[in-house]
């Protein structure tokens, strides 16, 4: 895959007006979207917060009302001829024979943009349908035919993919499947944007990710960064009030009751969580668990939009954990 080094995508005071009946609508607020080369970046939100917008914006399908965008270093709509063959994207789905295999489609798509046919037998090979490249695309699951027009973007060796929802209408399987090619590719050196509205999804392949809700930013940066520092440690025991007193006066700061954790749960700072077991077996209370207190992205982002007015705006789901 082709490299890139700085920003792949960055946006500044990106805003995106609609005309309507009604008056205008504003479905992109002052969007500032930065991400940087590699792994998987999920843009996070509600359905209707103004994900696909800004995508169709990037791509120059959609004209931004005011605000600046860079693709890969280069100013768009402007350049996006210098840059469009680096970029892939999966907005819709795109529009293959039927009649003819998942291999077929490919080598016809390949063939119109120059690429070789080598290319199309590695594309199959990183989306995991080798075995099934074969069969007619008309008897593929819904899941291979996403997996396939991922794969039809792979042709030109993208430095950047992006993917608009991409496990939207699939089932479990089919979930896990598409999911598992996105982690593949963010290993690979390619840079994925990765829109959802599913927080399992976002949690469980990316590696950073903008969180946005009426069209704004609420949230950027790593996902382990967000969710919670790790030298927080969840601490259960067989006495809670005896525990956070020993803890305590080992010096060690202790909070309890915390809204994402469980009610007879201390939250304790360390970066030694094996001296917890320690000072507490000396006094005979017993540990009955101890785990990193990260929140999921769930809470987070509910924490995050409490005060938001965000609830009316559509669904975020957790999505199916596989």
């Amino acid at each position: 895959m082709s490299s890139h080094s700085g920003p792949v995508i960055e946006t500044t005071g990106l805003r995106k007006e609609f005309r309507t009946r009604r008056g205008t609508r504003l479905a992109v607020a002052g969007l500032d979207l930065h991400v940087e080369a590699g792994g998987v970046h999920g843009f996070l939100g509600p359905n209707g917060s103004g994900k696909t917008t800004t995508i169709r914006m990037l791509l120059g399908l959609a004209r931004a009302s005011a605000g600046t965008m860079r693709l890969l270093g280069e100013p768009v709509p402007d350049r996006l001829p210098h840059v469009v063959d680096r970029v892939g994207a999966v907005v819709e789905s795109p529009k293959f024979s039927p009649n003819l295999s998942g291999r077929r489609n490919l080598l016809l798509l390949a063939r119109s943009i120059g690429a070789p046919d080598s290319r199309v037998d590695a594309a199959v090979e990183t989306v995991g349908l080798s075995g099934r490249e074969g069969d007619r695309y008309k008897a593929y699951s819904l899941g291979m035919k996403q997996r396939l027009a991922i794969a039809a973007t792979l042709l030109k060796q993208p430095t950047l993919l992006i993917l608009d929802e991409p496990t939207n209408g699939l089932d479990p399987a089919g979930i896990r499947e598409v999911r598992e090619t996105i982690r593949t590719l963010g290993e690979s050196g390619t840079t994925v944007l990765l829109s959802s509205h599913i927080l399992a999804e976002v949690q469980q392949v990316c590696s950073s990710v903008t969180i946005i809700g009426q069209g704004r930013v609420l949230a950027s940066g790593a996902v382990e960064g967000l969710l919670g520092a790790a030298d927080r440690f969840r601490v259960r025991s067989t006495d809670t009030a005896a525990a956070a007193g020993i803890l305590r006066t080992a010096g060690l700061a202790v909070t309890g009751g915390e809204p994402d954790q469980p009610a007879d749960a201390l939250v304790v700072q360390t970066d030694d969580p094996a001296a917890v077991t320690r000072l507490l077996a000396r006094e005979d209370v017993w540990v009955t668990e101890l785990a990193p207190a990260r929140q999921d992205l769930e809470s987070y982002f509910l924490s995050l939009t409490a005060g938001e007015g965000l609830a009316g705006q559509g669904p975020v789901d957790r999505g199916q954990a596989s």
